[in-house]
């Protein structure tokens, strides 16, 4: 359905054609204006009409009603088409959600399509109402604004992540924590949520740097270029974001590969522990089945202090094994 339409002109939102294909027809005779029409979620039969009249390409339409893409950027004939793909973390249950946003650049018009609920954009539009400056630089300044929300919701994102890892990370090397049953299952789920978080950041850093236009040959259709510099600067912190995301898979699967040899180191004690008690119990198990062989001639059978005396050998000969696998740090 359509959340928003609005007709911008030198900065400012002003009253114009109810009907949107008469609200493009406008901007473009008077100049200096555009048309931004946000939708969520819509219907094929919604986006039709839309589809019509700023003539998107099917292949981008057919992108933006199905979501489920990685972040890219696309560039058509008559309009530029950009994937982004904003996320959040519910801290409590250690979950990171995203969803998607398709924004259609074109001459005098701005189309966005929302998935999900992690999108920003009733908050970009009122934002960039609020500075007219900004918006008087057309639909790249709703582009831009649109990149920089999600990429600096990133940044949040990442520390985030960063402040849970330090935890699950001390509960790993606390002398009780690391030995629960569960934790390898918490570092494996968080590494997979980390995962989710590199799949919406991983992939925007090439739409962004062919929008920067630094080092490329191509030029980027309906894009200004004194906004070059500002996309730079999204593209900066995105750098910075999947430079976080590669240092928190990394210190992770440290994390995991620290908790597997712990739970090793800690079964070999165990091993040994149980093997020294074992060894201790075979000695008198040994000893009272020599004389449980019922033979008539076995040393000392009928000797009055016979079973004291083997009774005091099988307890010296368990002081000496205790204090033997003791010493080695067996027990």
């Amino acid at each position: 359905m359509i959340v928003d339409y609005a007709i911008y002109r030198d900065g400012r939102r002003t009253e114009g054609p109810g009907d949107f294909s008469d609200g493009l027809d406008h901007c473009r005779r008077v100049g200096g204006a555009f048309v931004w029409i946000g939708l969520y979620e819509p219907t094929e039969k919604e986006f039709d009409k839309v589809t019509q009249e700023f003539g998107l390409h099917p292949l981008a339409v057919e992108d933006a009603l199905t979501a489920h893409q990685r972040p890219k950027l696309e560039v058509y004939d008559d309009s530029l088409f950009v994937v982004l793909k904003p996320v959040g973390y519910e801290a409590d249950s250690d979950v990171v959600t995203s969803g998607e946003v398709m924004v259609f650049v074109g001459d005098s018009f701005v189309v966005t399509v929302r998935h999900g609920e992690e999108a920003p954009l009733a908050a970009v539009r009122h934002r960039l109402e609020e500075e007219p400056e900004m918006l008087r630089h057309g639909p790249t300044a709703v582009l831009y604004s649109i990149a920089d929300a999600v990429v600096d919701h990133y940044v949040d994102v990442a520390g985030e992540l960063q402040t849970d890892l330090e935890e699950l990370e001390a509960a790993v090397f606390s002398p009780t924590g690391g030995g629960s049953r569960t934790t390898a299952s918490r570092i494996y789920a968080f590494k997979r949520q980390i995962l989710e978080f590199r799949r919406a950041t991983g992939p925007l850093a090439q739409p962004l740097a062919r929008l920067t236009g630094v080092g490329l040959a191509d030029r980027v259709p309906f894009v200004n270029d004194k906004s070059r510099p500002f996309f730079r600067d999204v593209n900066d912190h995105l750098m910075k974001v999947n430079e976080s995301v590669e240092g928190l898979d990394r210190l992770v699967s440290d994390v995991l590969s620290a908790h597997l040899a712990q739970t090793s180191v800690r079964q070999n004690d165990d091993m040994r522990k149980i093997s020294g008690w074992a060894a201790m119990a075979a000695v008198p198990t040994m000893i009272a089945g020599i004389y449980g062989m019922n033979f008539d001639h076995m040393p000392e059978l009928h000797w009055l202090w016979g079973y004291p005396a083997v009774i005091l050998l099988m307890a010296a000969l368990e002081v000496l094994l205790y204090r033997t696998f003791k010493r080695r740090g067996w027990l």
